[in-house]
Order: structure tokens, then sequence, then C-alpha cells
């Protein structure tokens, strides 16, 4: 007597390793007013319903006596409402002094935290700025994780420039 042993892979999925980076552009623009201050700035990767992925940077006046600097962190209010209000600043990897004004190009490895986990998917790049003295302003930037290389960009009015996203396969 003969049995056939049948095997099913339902409910496996394979997923393909993504290989390469995220390239995302932050243009401070030159503001020609009395009292300037740098802005505050966090980028964060979300899915098209507006859910929350991950934090790529969170940039702030780090060099402020006892962790200051940090006091303001809640004026970026979309990212503080996402994610920033359950962190403790500093976060490794995450935070750092902020931006100057000028074209700033930050990349993040695919091969490393926060994008080793990123499933293959449609995500938005999300740059929020806020400036003591200033003004808000956030962008949205839909972008394609799936190991192919794409491109797009923005520009903001007022608090930010051109931003730009890339991924690189």
């Amino acid at each position: 007597m003969r049995t056939l042993l049948s095997l099913s892979m339902t409910g496996l999925a394979v997923t393909p390793a993504l290989a390469g980076e995220l390239a995302v552009t932050v243009e401070i623009p030159k503001l020609e007013v009395a009292e300037y201050h740098r802005p505050y700035v966090a980028a964060w990767i979300e899915t098209p319903d507006q859910q929350f992925v991950a934090n790529l940077t969170v940039r702030y006046d780090v060099k402020m006596r006892d962790n200051e600097g940090t006091k303001w962190l809640k004026d970026m209010r979309q990212w503080w409402r996402r994610s920033g209000r359950d962190l403790t600043m500093p976060v490794d990897g995450v935070s750092a002094p902020t931006l100057p004004v000028g074209e700033n190009r930050l990349t993040w490895d695919s091969a490393k935290a926060p994008l080793n986990g990123l499933k293959p998917g449609s995500y938005a790049l999300v740059v929020e700025a806020a400036r003591e003295v200033g003004g808000r302003e956030l962008i949205r930037l839909p972008f394609d994780w799936n190991g192919k290389p794409t491109k797009a960009e923005a520009k903001g009015e007022t608090e930010l420039g051109r931003i730009a996203v890339e991924v690189k396969g």
C-alpha cells in the first residue's frame, strides 16, 4: 500500500531580503527674521493610513543643560502624538543636534534598525519641523519599500524647503 504525504505551505510567506538604503534630504531654508532659531525636526515612517511604523531621526537642541531641549519637542505635534511622548530622550541612533540651513542628507542602511524589520509595502516618509518664535510645517511623501529604486520629493512653504526620499535597491 502506498501513502501520499502532502505538505501544505499555506500561511507561510517568504519575504525577500531588501538590501540598500533609504536616503532623505531635508532642506532648512534661510529665513530673514529678527530672531532666528534652528528648527526642531522629526522624520518617521508611517503606513498609508497614518499608523506609526518607526522613527528615523529627531533633531533638537541636545546641548542645553539638564536636557532642557526636550521641553519643546512637543511643539512637533504630529510626531509627539504618534511616538514622541513615549520616548525618553536622547535615543541612541535617533536623536541628534538640530540641522543647519541648507540641504542635509540623512541615510539609513536597510540591514540596520529601524529599517531591518520593515516589510515590503507602501509607506510614507513624514517630516515635521517646529521653530521657536516661528512656525510649524509637516510634509508627507509616499514611497514603496519593495527592493526597487524609487524617488519622491516635495517642497515646503515656510519652515522646510525641499524634502526628498530615495530608496536605493
